[in-house]
């Protein structure tokens, strides 16, 4: 009686495949096509779409834009989007998912990390690093530099003497 079942629920499971489902018609790229308007068979990319080896795209991922208060403030709202969660507002280390038992990255404030180049954060933020994926399909090059800023003002907030402000004491009662 087992048996009988197990073999009729085979014969079920084999009468389900199709070959029809393995053997799909194409359309070669520079054929015709009557699924479109057009009658095309290949269709353009989406728009925003870049090939990568653009040479614009080459120049975006190396050199950095002029930082202005608008990139620093870009990279703040990028920073807290992306980064914060991990990294925490303060670039410690000490973000959300950290809290929740996440390894911690580290601080936008060690020697280290204050001395590393600005292209070091930009690498770091397109191909990841440690358990950190990358967010080269998330982030665009503009946006990466804007962050790598707000970093940079981060460290410099954080690591500030007087003699930085000169006319800091005029200005405290």
């Amino acid at each position: 009686m087992k048996a009988a079942v197990l073999a009729g629920l085979a014969a079920l499971a084999l009468a389900g495949c199709d070959v029809s489902m393995t053997d799909q018609p194409r359309l070669d790229t520079y054929g015709s096509s009557d699924i479109w308007p057009d009658g095309a068979a290949a269709r353009r990319p989406p728009a925003g779409t870049v090939s990568q080896s653009d040479p614009a795209w080459e120049k975006a991922m190396k050199r950095p834009p002029a930082v202005t208060t608008a990139l620093i403030e870009r990279g703040h709202e990028r920073y807290d989007i992306y980064c914060a969660p991990c990294h925490g507002a303060s670039g410690h280390g000490d973000g959300m998912v950290v809290r929740r038992g996440f390894p911690s990255p580290p601080s936008y404030h060690s020697a280290r990390l204050r001395a590393a180049p600005a292209q070091h954060f930009f690498d770091v933020i397109t191909n990841g690093y440690g358990v950190m994926y990358s967010y080269a399909s998330r982030v665009p090059p503009r946006d990466r530099w804007a962050i790598v800023a707000y970093i940079r003002a981060l460290q410099l907030s954080q690591h500030a003497s007087l003699a930085d402000v000169p006319d800091a004491r005029e200005q405290l009662p």
